[in-house]
């Protein structure tokens, strides 16, 4: 088992930066797929960001070069740099592992945080 807590959200005006961190802790083996997704207002599961332990990092094409992912697999720590943030990056964030690619790939990853709520206001 692999236990995820996020922290970092918050609330910024557009065009302001945040920055939210997870925690991996447990049998963290089966993080080799880690990142981001988010849930909308309207209730939309999208994938932001991935970096895997073997350092394979995909991107969701809204982020257009303003967010940044990072791990550091020896503190088992995930970081999203968010800046230039807009309206629409208004989200639930959360941090996700898997060690499968297809369940994780499709938005079925074993291991979720709890979540974290970014607002954006315009």
């Amino acid at each position: 088992q692999v236990q995820l807590v996020e922290s970092g959200g918050g609330s910024v005006q557009a065009g302001g930066s945040l920055t939210l961190s997870c925690v991996a802790s447990g049998n963290t083996a089966g993080t080799y797929y880690m990142g981001w997704f988010r849930q909308t207002p309207g209730n939309v599961r999208e994938r932001v960001a991935t970096l895997t332990n073997g350092g394979v990092l995909k991107y969701a094409e809204f982020v257009e070069g303003r967010f940044t992912i990072s791990r550091d697999n020896a503190k088992n720590t995930l970081s999203l740099q968010m800046n230039n943030l807009k309206p629409n990056d208004t989200a639930i964030y959360y941090c996700a592992a898997d060690d499968d690619a297809r369940t994780y790939y499709s938005g079925r990853a074993k291991y979720w945080g709890q979540g974290t709520q970014v607002t954006v206001s315009s």
